[in-house]
């Protein structure tokens, strides 16, 4: 065994000495670590438990580390110091003492964890299944541990496009079975209902309309390898009832067939969906839940470990031809991947960056002028304050004169929607600009022929309502901020035009009708 590193945490070091003396003798070479950044596995003896908690967070928060905490004192390794120490980070306690059976255990656990981190260091596990973050790195650990060392059942659960197949693919290559075979994919989501029986146990010659030959299932496929039941939460109920059977007893019959068969196989299962809401809802059998569930791997999404963004995406751009010389990202696109969402995770970036590379001419850098237009940000200044004090001082003025909220919002929905079907002449553009659909704003005054084409009457004349298309107009392309408010376009606007607006006879109401008049003529501050 290669050396492990050690560390003491306490106010006596010299307890260590026979500890360090036994396991060197037993093969378990160790030296003091450098610094506060070990590598790989390694011993934390303790006499005490204050503030040893925040040492191990410290030892293994770059999730390189693997911290076994050996407590020299008996009486300071409570139940409670136990799970302390391990949700601090410790990957397992030991009491000491100074028989063989604890030296051998340490040493049974340092070769397994190292040996695990090996595979999760080579080239199999980091050209597949990439990421160096903490996160990923804990989760791949632990995968890597259950496909190598055990033959257990696993469900992988995740997010859609968190890489559940690519795990799968890896549990079978790092089972280490004799004489292993292939693995079966089986994608629940394609089984016929009518023809289950036959995906899962194959069938007799005869055995049903259409059966002109024997067939063998994936249970019987997969006899020696893995079976892989992707998308195991959406096979129905009846069917999920077969199943059960098959994977604890390993038997089955084919359809139409007498005989018992026996398949030896691993499973694997893997879902986007919450089963245990599944179980409580009644979509999915309890009982089948606990017999895949054997060990649980939850694949975290990309916008928990947002330091494998680059990395990911100098891979993909690495893997599309020509593979030599790809060309490097610019810090701003960098910038840009890492802070954008990703509904569709890993999935979701392998696109974007196979788009921006379709886009991008030479031997220079990825730049941000590379992102398709679809993908960029509508405003990279943040929000438009739109409401200065010309706006406030006219709501104020209207306010004073006694005109209603109603009022207020009908008038200033009138003075937008008249200003976007002045700068573009066409609804289309107009409702484009505003938010809305184009048969909103043909709804609000009726429309009459002129000329042989179809036209909608408005304040300052006649407005083309014909559709155009982007191309014929790139004003169909601008972009319009996302966070400009649009709660006042939803009301009606004044069906009549400024002339035929009554006006009061008295003073008082004259005098409010001169504040109201620029309001409702369109005549409104600037916005």
């Amino acid at each position: 065994m290669k050396k492990v590193w050690r560390n003491f945490h306490g106010r006596n070091p010299g307890l260590s000495c026979s500890a360090i003396i036994a396991l060197n003798e037993a093969g378990i070479h160790t030296h003091t670590c450098d610094g506060d950044s070990p590598r790989g596995p390694g011993l934390l003896f303790f006499d005490e438990i204050t503030s040893l908690c925040h040492r191990i967070r410290e030892l293994s928060c770059s999730g390189r580390e693997r911290v076994l905490a050996v407590s020299l004192c008996q009486s300071s390794l409570t139940s409670e110091a136990i799970w302390g120490l391990l949700q601090s980070g410790a990957s397992d306690v030991i009491a000491w003492d100074e028989s063989a059976t604890c030296v051998h255990d340490i040493a049974l656990r340092l070769e397994r964890w190292l040996a695990v981190d090996q595979l999760l260091d080579s080239a199999l596990v980091s050209t597949n299944l990439i990421g160096q973050s903490t996160t990923w790195r804990s989760v791949l650990r632990q995968l890597i541990e259950v496909a190598r060392f055990t033959d257990a059942s696993i469900l992988i659960t995740g997010e859609s496009g968190t890489g559940k197949e690519l795990a799968a693919r890896l549990i079978h290559t790092l089972d280490n079975r004799p004489k292993k075979r292939d693995l079966v994919v089986l994608d629940c989501t394609t089984v016929v209902p009518a023809l289950s029986g036959s995906e899962f146990f194959g069938h007799e010659r005869g055995a049903f309309t259409g059966a002109a030959n024997a067939r063998d299932g994936a249970f019987a496929l997969a006899d020696g390898g893995t079976l892989f039941l992707d998308e195991i939460g959406e096979l129905p109920l009846e069917l999920q009832g077969q199943l059960l059977r098959v994977i604890q007893e390993k038997t089955f019959k084919r359809i139409g067939g007498n005989n018992w068969q026996k398949t030896e196989f691993r499973l694997v299962c893997a879902t986007n969906r919450d089963l245990r809401e599944e179980v409580r809802a009644g979509k999915f059998r309890n009982d089948l839940y606990y017999r895949i569930m054997a060990w649980k791997c939850c694949l975290p999404p990309l916008r928990e470990r947002r330091e494998d963004i680059i990395p990911l995406a100098r891979h993909f751009i690495t893997s599309m031809p020509p593979k030599e010389d790809s060309p490097e990202l610019d810090r701003s696109i960098e910038e840009y991947l890492v802070t954008r969402e990703y509904p569709g995770n890993v999935r979701d970036l392998k696109q974007l960056v196979t788009r921006i590379m379709y886009r991008h001419v030479g031997n220079g850098p990825i730049t941000i002028g590379n992102i398709p237009e679809e993908e960029r940000p509508t405003s990279d200044w943040g929000p438009i304050n739109w409401c200065d004090d010309s706006f406030e001082a006219a709501i104020r003025r209207a306010v004073t004169f006694g005109v209603g909220l109603k009022e207020i919002g009908r008038t200033a929905e009138d003075t937008a929607i008249r200003i976007a079907v002045g700068a573009s002449n066409n609804l289309q553009l107009a409702a484009k600009m505003l938010g809305v659909t184009d048969r909103t704003l043909q709804n609000r005054r009726p429309s009459k022929r002129q000329n042989g084409q179809q036209a909608e009457i408005w304040a300052d004349g006649p407005v083309d309502i014909t559709p155009v298309t982007a191309a014929a107009c790139p004003a169909m392309n601008r972009d319009i901020p996302s966070d400009m408010p649009m709660g006042a376009l939803s009301m009606p606007i004044l069906s009549k035009p400024e002339s035929s607006l009554p006006l009061q006879s008295n003073a008082a109401n004259s005098s409010r009708q001169s504040a109201v008049v620029p309001l409702v003529t369109g005549r409104a501050p600037a916005l």
